[in-house]
């Protein structure tokens, strides 16, 4: 059964293109638009957490008792500004995801990726609902599930992106040896899922709303392995008093090096990711183009994590190093759902229309 999927796969997605052709491209750009107006959504919160004006508004769903969209703009003043901004950008994320899912139900012949918008409206819906609740019930856990959700939501509009792309249907075309592809894709995909926790573990640190327990690098407290014994944290706490820090705790130290040691583990992901497509995948011109820029985006997010450190989580690079790392997560799920696209060759199961790339000789653009 399993050798006659690839021929199954690709002919549906030949009837596919034979039916009457449909306007995909400005829903494409309109689910681009989308995925991005998150991501500006997602800086503007990490703005809100890192400068700590999440509370700068105390009321929800309204805004020091007016209509949100009726709030005074004289009144835009402080914290203020960026709390009410980042709900009013939040309202329209909300609003565009309402539209691209019922785009979406209209005009794509697929059901999975209807499916995918009705599942992201009911993800927005309670992303809102838990940016409210943190507001009003004063919870950092409801804060720090609120940010992975928004991650989590990001990735989920990539992939409505990239289905809906023309290019996703030529990936229907496209043959991989299943011995060599493995490793590239079980790669990609626990890479993904580490920049995940390591998205997760950001969060539990900024929501703490302290400075940060480690204010060296790439040391620790002076040492590459930190002591965190009684007699060494009453030192480091008097030290961070006459300096008025806040006292840390072990395991806010113990956080940060689990942020440090997962951010290591992902950085020789990503670069022996880039090894593999380079080595076993080389024809498939988009995974090689994507390999580099996840290794640029790789260094930069790296050089944006210890400025954060540097600067003792100054907000503006703070903020940066959240973009940074939810445009990883993107590159991330970019490069899974093209992997899960590719079909292995299996040599029984070969179409008599389309070959594997192997023999082909062609690239994947």
């Amino acid at each position: 059964m399993r050798r006659t999927e690839p021929l199954l796969r690709a002919g549906e997605d030949r009837m596919n293109r034979t039916r009457p052709a449909r306007s995909t491209t400005w829903l494409n750009r309109f689910a681009w638009l989308t995925a991005v107006a998150t991501l500006f959504l997602i800086c503007s919160g990490g703005m809100v957490t890192s400068k700590g004006v999440g509370l700068a508004v105390p009321d929800w769903p309204t805004t020091f008792g007016y209509n949100m969209f009726l709030f005074p703009v004289s009144k835009w003043i402080g914290g203020i500004f960026f709390e009410h901004t980042h709900r009013l950008i939040a309202s329209a994320v909300g609003f565009l995801t309402i539209i691209l899912a019922l785009w979406l139900w209209r005009s794509e012949d697929r059901e999975w990726v209807r499916n995918l918008g009705v599942i992201a409206v009911a993800s927005v819906v309670l992303q809102g609902v838990l940016g409210g609740l943190r507001v009003t019930m004063l919870k950092n856990e409801i804060g720090i599930f609120h940010a992975c959700l928004a991650q989590a939501f990001l990735g989920l509009l990539v992939v409505i992106a990239f289905a809906t792309t023309n290019f996703w249907r030529s990936l229907a075309n496209v043959f991989a040896d299943p011995r060599k592809f493995a490793p590239i894709k079980m790669i990609a995909l626990a890479t993904t899922i580490a920049i995940y926790v390591q998205l997760a573990l950001g969060a539990t640190m900024r929501h703490q709303h302290r400075d940060l327990a480690v204010l060296d690098f790439p040391t620790a407290n002076g040492a590459w392995i930190p002591d965190t014994s009684a007699n060494a944290l009453a030192k480091i706490n008097a030290w961070r008093d006459a300096r008025a820090l806040s006292d840390v705790t072990a395991f806010q130290i113990w956080l940060q090096m689990a942020h440090r040691f997962l951010a290591a583990i992902i950085a020789v992901a990503v670069i022996a990711f880039y090894f593999q497509v380079w080595k076993h995948a080389s024809q498939i011109t988009s995974l090689k183009r994507l390999s580099i820029w996840w290794l640029v985006l790789l260094f930069c997010q790296l050089t944006l994590g210890a400025w954060t450190i540097w600067s003792n989580k100054a907000a503006d690079i703070a903020t940066a190093h959240v973009a940074m790392g939810a445009i990883m997560l993107s590159f991330g799920v970019s490069i899974c759902a093209i992997c899960w696209r590719i079909l292995p060759a299996y040599p029984n199961a070969r179409s008599t229309t389309t070959h594997p790339i192997e023999q082909r000789g062609t690239a994947v653009a």
